[in-house]
Formats: C-alpha cells, structure tokens, sequence
C-alpha cells in the first residue's frame, strides 16, 4: 500500500504575520536596549564623580585644604594661574604619569620636537597645544553620556566642573589678579564671590564649609559645547550687556520658540574661538570652561559677559535624562532633577550691583533649594529637604 505525505508550510498570509509580530518585538526591544545602555553610562558617569570626591579628599588629607581652582603659577614665564582644580587632583585619581610630566619641567613638544626653552614646572597656559598633559584626554573627567570628542591635537575635555556658589561679577577672578595680587576695584563685591565651595584663586578647606559637606555641592556635570548653539551646552556671549546681573532671566531673550533646546541662529557663542567653550579644556580653570553656577536649574541657559568668558553663569546640564549628577562635598553622588525649586531667577546675582546690594554678604540664596546647595556658609539648612 502507497502512502504519501504532504509537508506542510507557512502561508503568504502567515509568513506576514510572523514577520509583523517580529517587527513589533524589534520595536518594543531597541527602546529598551537604549535604556539599559545609557543606565549603563549613567552609572559610569556616577563611578567617575566618585572618583573624582575620594580625590578631593584624599587630597584635603594630604594638604589639608581643596586643590585651588583657577591656580597655577608664575603669570610671566607659566600658566598666569589658570590652572583648574582638576589639575591638581589627577595623582589623587590614579593619574600619577599625567601628574609627573606637569609638575616636572619638559623639553620636548608635542610633536616630539625639542624646546630650546623648557617648559616650566606646573606647565604653560592652558591653550598651549605643544604641551602633551593639556592634550592627554583623561577617562576619569570624561561622562560616557556625552559623545563629544576632541579632535586630534585638540584640548582635552571634561565633563564635570567646580561649584564657585551663586554669584556672577567677577567670579572668574575674585579680585585677586593673575600675578597674585589685590584687584582693589572689585573688593566691594567680594562679599558675594566666596560663597561656593571653590573660589577662583583663593583655597578652601573643609573647616570653612560651615554649612556641612553633606548639605554643599563641590562640583557638578556639564555637557561639552559641540558649537550646535544647544541650550544645555552654550555659554551666550553677551559683549557688554550686564541686564543678567540684575535679572538672570534676561538670558532666555535668545533661545528660539520654536525649538526650545536651541538658541536662535545667529546668537553670539563663539567669539571665545574652537577651544574656549564649555568644558573643551579639563585644565583651564576659567569659568566658561571649567565651573558652574547655583543660579539656573539643571540644563537650563548660561551667559557671560565680555569676550573671554569671565564673570558669567554657567549652569550644569548633562545628557541624562531630567537632570544632572551633582557632588557633594562629602563625597556623595546624588542626581538633581530639573524641577528642583530655584526661588525667585528674577533676582540679581549677591555680588551685584556693587552699591546697596540687593543681597547682601552672608544673605540666604535667593534661587532657593538650588542655590542653598551651592552655598557654603549661608545657613541656609533650613531650606534643604
């Protein structure tokens, strides 16, 4: 007896089925795969400001004060004092190498030639591209949520910054002069510069934090300047027009109402040069490139007055989702949403104007939770959660 057997197959109709329900599952799957990708970059990006605090201690054990942000050396033949804090902690984060080429003299460029003139100990200015620790990218100061990358024998970058307080004139100097000396015409200021954790050019030391390490920002993420004019990432130059200074909301007159995320075509970022932008040198101490500001929430627009980027309010960001890591003085790690209470943004800036100051020396931060955060010795714990 014969028998025959049919093999059976998927229908046309079927076949489509099949292939729609895999399109659904590739669709719900990819969104995922995203989230536990950047969650994975989130939690790098948090090892690495752990690092960076266990540094800052370590080193405050060792010299019983912070690393001075905006220090340095000898202005004539050295690094005229720019130097950021980041700087001085690399031997405190496993970058000994980097550490012993800076504080020893070098006499060979970055393209392998030899100086006639050595560099100095400390190194020279931070835009010097013939000097190889200033071109060295070092993983600790990088967040791998930020795909910005430095081109060949560009400056290195960094991705998190010094908290200097709540306060914009002359907080890229603090009246003190890149030879060391007194700027006697900002002292009436002075008052409303020295109210963050970092100083420009002045030390800090854990004692003088009175508002206790857990309850003060030390340093906070920012997202490097791709020059795309991103809110997030630009520092708007804005020539001479102090209005900021009285009124921090001025600042937003140039984002774009139609594409919030961005300032308007045209808006003026870039007469600082390629280099001199948001977190494009981890060793410039200035604060366009390394710091940050307590005034605006998380992600929101900074401005500067004058054409190198110094009195200013540059304000963390990252590309994380919300928010921003921020570090605490003790060492801590904590994510600051964008929502975080900020009090009255309308306010001008402690240290401005320089003549019956609407907030006087020692007055509680006016951009509330935010600014308490970034203040050292306001007493201002009454504010915090």
């Amino acid at each position: 007896m014969n028998t025959s057997s049919r093999r059976g197959g998927f229908t046309l109709v079927e076949l489509l089925v099949v292939i729609a329900i895999i399109g659904v599952l590739v669709g719900l799957l990819l969104p995922a795969v995203q989230a536990a990708r950047e969650a994975a970059r989130r939690m790098s990006c948090s090892n690495n400001f752990k690092q960076i605090g266990l540094g800052l201690h370590n080193y405050h054990s060792a010299y019983d004060q912070l690393p001075v942000h905006s220090g340095g050396t000898n202005p004539n033949i050295g690094n005229r004092h720019l130097l950021s804090f980041l700087v001085g902690l690399t031997p405190f984060i496993e970058q000994q190498a980097v550490w012993q080429m800076i504080s020893n003299p070098r006499v060979v460029n970055h393209n392998g030639g030899t100086r006639g003139t050595p560099f100095p100990a400390m190194g020279p200015v931070p835009w010097d591209r013939n000097y190889t620790p200033w071109l060295t990218q070092i993983g600790t100061y990088r967040c791998p949520s930020d795909p910005s990358v430095a081109p060949a024998n560009f400056e290195a970058f960094t991705n998190y910054a010094a908290c200097i307080g709540d306060g914009i004139a002359s907080n890229n100097h603090s009246c003190i002069n890149q030879d060391g000396s007194i700027n006697s015409g900002c002292m009436p200021r002075r008052g409303g510069m020295d109210r963050g954790v970092f100083v420009t050019r002045m030390p800090t030391k854990f004692r003088d934090i009175l508002d206790g390490l857990s309850n003060t920002i030390a340093s906070a993420e920012i997202v490097v300047d791709s020059n795309t004019l991103e809110v997030l990432s630009t520092v708007v130059n804005r020539g001479s027009d102090a209005a900021f200074f009285v009124d921090p909301t001025v600042c937003e007159d140039t984002i774009d109402p139609q594409r919030p995320q961005f300032h308007l075509a045209g808006t003026s970022a870039n007469n600082w040069g390629s280099s001199q932008r948001k977190g494009m040198r981890w060793t410039d101490g200035r604060p366009v490139m390394t710091s940050v500001t307590t005034i605006m929430p998380p992600n929101r627009v900074s401005c500067s007055w004058a054409g190198d980027g110094s009195d200013g309010m540059f304000t963390a960001g990252s590309r994380h989702q919300g928010g921003c890591h921020v570090l605490m003085a003790d060492g801590a790690v904590k994510f600051i949403t964008e929502s975080i209470e900020s009090g009255n943004l309308s306010s001008p800036s402690p240290n401005w104007p320089t003549s019956n100051p609407a907030v006087p020396p020692g007055s509680a931060s006016p951009y509330g939770l935010w600014g308490a955060l970034g203040t050292k010795a306001s007493k201002e714990t009454d504010q915090l959660p």
